[in-house]
């Protein structure tokens, strides 16, 4: 009798054990499931810029694995994919994307009618980006975009209406700023916010602005160890957007985001005192090295003079916001010298110290913080204790070198300078932040509307000239 109870107890123990197995497996069904509800699901429309592909250079965990590619048939989409498929081949760390493709001219209808994702990512021909911006908030998606937004006056009206409905609908939309992470301008910018160092931000003149950001570009270069292969339009101004409202956002964004950090900035705040646009001229033979045409598009020949193609890239434009001196420009070339690249050059100006990002051939083409003292001897003591108490948190390991009177070389660790391509992953994980919180930091959005209204007031004060 004994001997049957006893294994009447194991029975029940046994069943209540594996019945508590099976509810853990349902349990873990369910939150497997939820997580994958959950998970971000991107959505690439009309991929014809290499920067698009950047974001999926690395993998996030937050994000599903099938991308959903919606565009036309075209060269611009298969180089997408074929750098998708690069990625996923790649010896070192490769990712694991799936493509689920739509190639079609109804591109935009089908992702806005199927909408298999919740984020839209844009970056391709800038004359219809604010177009599928809009498309996309309308119908409910978040949006994350490559630079920039808009191109003209009529683009940015439709950016402050696309902005309105997203608050309405409560989703995010954000464009996507690398330079934040470039770690010589992170440097920069907390430098800027010690006052024993660089004390205040100056007014600044126009000939000597409080701070300036300049850059120079190239049209040939290498992207993910292979040449770069732009499309015609690239060249095509009313396509691509003059030099003037193109690069120029990345430069208009890092003197808000620095000079005045965490504050809204509105465009009221902003005048424009003056601005220029011109030209960078192209032989046929550099178009075609850098396209693969034979010859240049009839919707080019409006720019063509003696068989050379004139683009206009370029621009500067000199500001004032909120009270402060500012100055922006950008060159491109075609071509940039054997073991160097795209360079960049900026000046903040304190009461006691400028905060200088230099590029040249003495830095080897890689930027390179200096700090230059407008004080006497405890300048140095005072810098020196910045760099061992305040940068460490963000940067442990910098120090500083001496290169001449009143001059000094702050040395950041190599393993803060991850390169451009690799910002593109920091700059998607903090949107991915910002979309599980439901919203963006509250200057974010006011700010990208003032940047935007300054590259556009810069580019119709340069038309007028």
């Amino acid at each position: 009798m004994k001997i049957l109870i006893r294994y009447s107890t194991v029975l029940v123990l046994l069943f209540f054990s594996i019945s508590c197995v099976q509810v853990k497996k349902e349990e873990n069904k369910e939150e497997n499931k939820e997580e994958e509800m959950q998970k971000v699901k991107l959505m690439t429309l009309d991929p014809g810029h290499f920067h698009a592909a950047l974001v999926q250079k690395t993998m996030y965990p937050q994000v599903d694995s099938t991308i959903h590619v919606f565009a036309a048939e075209g060269p611009e989409v298969k180089d997408f994919l074929s750098k998708i498929n690069q990625y996923n081949s790649r010896q070192e760390n490769p990712t694991a994307w799936e493509i689920n493709a739509y190639l079609g001219d109804d591109y935009i209808e089908k992702m806005i009618s199927q909408k298999p994702g919740n984020v839209m990512v844009v970056a391709g021909k800038n004359s219809k980006k604010i177009d599928y911006i809009l498309a996309a908030v309308k119908a409910g998606l978040n949006v994350y975009a490559d630079k920039p937004l808009v191109i003209n006056p009529q683009g940015f009206e439709k950016l402050k209406e696309a902005f309105e409905i997203a608050e309405e609908k409560g989703l995010l939309i954000y464009d996507i700023m690398t330079e934040r992470f470039e770690s010589t301008t992170m440097m920069q910018k907390q430098f800027s916010l010690l006052p024993d160092v660089f004390g205040e931000l100056l007014e600044g003149t126009l000939d000597e602005p409080a701070i300036s950001k300049e850059s120079v570009h190239h049209f040939f270069k290498y992207v993910s160890g292979n040449p770069l292969v732009r499309p015609s339009w690239f060249f095509d101004v009313n396509e691509e957007g003059e030099g003037i409202v193109d690069v120029t956002t990345h430069l208009v964004d890092l003197i808000q985001w620095e000079a005045f950090p965490n504050q809204i900035i509105d465009s009221s705040q902003v005048e424009m005192v003056s601005a220029r646009r011109w030209p960078t001229v192209l032989s046929l033979e550099e178009f075609q090295t850098v396209t693969g045409s034979e010859s240049y598009p009839e919707y080019l020949e409006k720019d063509v003079t003696e068989d050379s193609l004139n683009v206009y890239c370029n621009g500067e434009m000199n500001y004032k916001i909120n009270g402060k001196y500012a100055k922006v420009s950008v060159i491109w070339n075609y071509k940039a010298p054997e073991g160097t690249g795209d360079t960049h050059y900026s000046v903040m100006r304190g009461s006691k110290s400028n905060l200088i990002i230099k590029q040249g051939e003495a830095e080897n083409y890689k930027p390179v913080l200096y700090v230059e003292s407008k004080l006497g001897a405890d300048f140095e003591k005072s810098l020196n204790l910045a760099v061992q108490n305040e940068i460490p948190e963000q940067f442990p390991g910098t120090s500083v070198i001496k290169e001449e009177e009143g001059i000094w070389k702050i040395v950041i660790p190599e393993q803060f300078k991850i390169g451009h391509e690799a910002h593109f992953g920091q700059v998607t994980e903090n949107y991915l932040n910002y979309l599980a919180s439901g919203e963006l930091p509250d200057w974010e959005v006011p700010n990208m509307i003032t940047k935007y209204y300054t590259t556009i007031a810069a580019y119709k004060k340069a038309k007028e000239n």
